[in-house]
């Protein structure tokens, strides 16, 4: 009997990554990403960050040609396609579905004063209540900066969308999204439980510039006959899943209920907690969205922390501080030899645009306490991690004082988690249990698919095959030294603010 495949993409910032899963088994059979150096990002002016949507689309098809020749696939052997993308970003299309400009991305901070007005002029109480958020940096604010500073583009807008909703459509030649993706661009409506009309009003923007709402768990589109021949695949496969990154990894680690909690530490860093009850911070420090098992009808948000330079840091680091041609894993090992604290050097991480964290301040990285006599590299990059992980324990506070307890975190074994310094760190300041699977984006939005087109019942179904690799408890025996050191950053950030 020939094996079924269900095909996942990853849309990120740094790559595309495709992977390509065994329907029956739930085994991850290939996986590959391009391009290999990170991509660009397109910085014009401070704090701006733009990418092409074709170099997604082109990375795509080279990560897709590798996984299906790495595991001798067909395109008739796919049953299903799932999407997971980078957050928040805009892409506008004309009525011939042509890009009109760079997609502006998730770390582009150039929309927050428009978001600011819009939560004072329409008032904090309402943003909030119909939101969960402030307006803030997302998808609306970016369209709202696009009328008013590029209005020949904006008058050429036939449809706007995210980078997901872009590779779907590129697939499909159709354009839809869905309620999970809305609320991430703060146009979800989870009072009036629709599109959020009175934001666009007050932007001054057309309802039918939305694209179709579809469901994140159904056949939403079907790959068309120019899309099957350019990539080969087979045409009228159901593209039968979508969601945005952080919502995605909690599928990929199996957390869809209330009180389980989900992280990854890549570029950005993120603690991503589920929740059965409408909640929100209202200083919008972290922000709450529909999950991707949200309806109308049942109520299932995900509390998102959000630290824009974690991974996009320890790169930093590497390339600036490390000596030279250093792995990450050279790096780790000379930071063992500096104890909990850094001896002193603190790291106030936030160098990566406006953080939501803080308000939408940018604060710029800092490092604090450098004594010339003493402190070497291995403090330096010890501090910076540490620095990382207090930035998410500082955003998980913030999810405590909202009513959500955090005792067990699911990441996957990959990025920052791969670092015994930094999972070692976040357990013992945390006080949480951190456990490890074998999962990534591509490999859940693949599983995703195959909830989307039936092949499986449930998600516990879906993702009765997670492997689970490691487990870390908080060492108990070094709590006051994680303590004092996360006390004395968070006294030196209340100074940097």
């Amino acid at each position: 009997m020939k094996n079924s495949y269900l095909l996942g993409l990853d849309i990120g910032s740094s790559s595309v990554k495709a992977s390509l899963v065994n329907a029956e088994t739930g085994e991850c059979v290939a996986s590959e990403f391009y391009p290999k150096t990170e991509a660009p990002i397109i910085a014009h002016k401070a704090g701006w960050a733009e990418q092409d949507p074709g170099m997604w689309w082109d990375n795509m098809k080279l990560a897709l040609a590798a996984v299906m020749k790495q595991s001798g696939a067909s395109g008739e052997d796919i049953a299903a396609i799932g999407i997971s993308y980078q957050m928040h970003g805009l892409v506008c299309v004309d009525k011939d579905l042509n890009v009109l400009r760079p997609s502006i991305i998730w770390c582009d901070s150039r929309a927050v004063p428009f978001g600011e007005k819009a939560f004072k002029e329409i008032g904090e109480e309402k943003c909030l209540s119909h939101l969960l958020n402030s307006p803030g940096n997302f998808t609306a604010c970016k369209l709202a900066w696009v009328k008013e500073n590029e209005p020949e583009i904006y008058s050429r807008i036939h449809k706007f969308m995210l980078p997901g909703d872009y590779i779907a459509m590129r697939l499909s030649g159709e354009v839809n999204t869905t309620i999970e993706g809305l609320s991430e661009g703060m146009l979800w409506d989870f009072k009036e439980k629709k599109p959020a009309t009175f934001l666009l009003d007050y932007f001054g923007i057309d309802e039918s510039l939305i694209a179709d709402l579809v469901p994140t768990f159904a056949v939403q589109s079907e790959v068309s006959e120019s899309a099957a021949r350019e990539l080969g695949l087979k045409k009228g496969t159901p593209i039968s899943y979508r969601a945005g990154d952080q919502p995605n990894n909690a599928l990929s680690l199996n957390v869809f209920n209330p009180g389980e909690i989900a992280s990854t530490a890549g570029t950005s860093g993120v603690v991503y907690g589920v929740s059965g009850k409408v909640e929100y911070d209202p200083k919008s420090r972290v922000n709450t969205f529909a999950h991707v098992n949200y309806t109308p009808e049942v109520t299932r948000l995900g509390i998102l922390a959000c630290i824009n330079g974690t991974g996009i840091m320890n790169a930093w680091m590497r390339r600036t501080v490390a000596p030279e041609g250093a792995s990450y894993e050279d790096m780790n090992r000379m930071m063992a030899s500096v104890g909990i604290g850094s001896e002193g050097v603190t790291v106030i991480p936030f160098g990566n645009g406006a953080e939501r964290l803080l308000q939408n301040k940018e604060t710029d990285c800092s490092f604090h306490g450098i004594n010339f006599n003493k402190h070497g590299k291995a403090h330096l990059m010890r501090a910076a991690q540490e620095g990382i992980v207090f930035s998410f324990c500082y955003g998980m506070d913030i999810m405590k004082g909202m009513g959500m307890e955090i005792n067990k975190i699911h990441a996957g074994k990959a990025n920052m988690f791969l670092s015994d310094i930094f999972r070692n760190t976040l357990a013992g300041t945390s006080g949480a249990t951190i456990e490890l699977y074998e999962t990534d984006g591509a490999a859940g939005a693949a599983k995703g698919a195959g909830m989307g087109c039936g092949l499986y019942k449930d998600n516990n179904e879906a993702f009765g095959s997670l492997k689970k690799l490691a487990v870390i408890e908080p060492d108990r025996s070094h709590s006051q030294e994680y303590a004092d050191a996360y006390s004395r950053w968070k006294e030196i950030l209340k100074k940097v603010l």
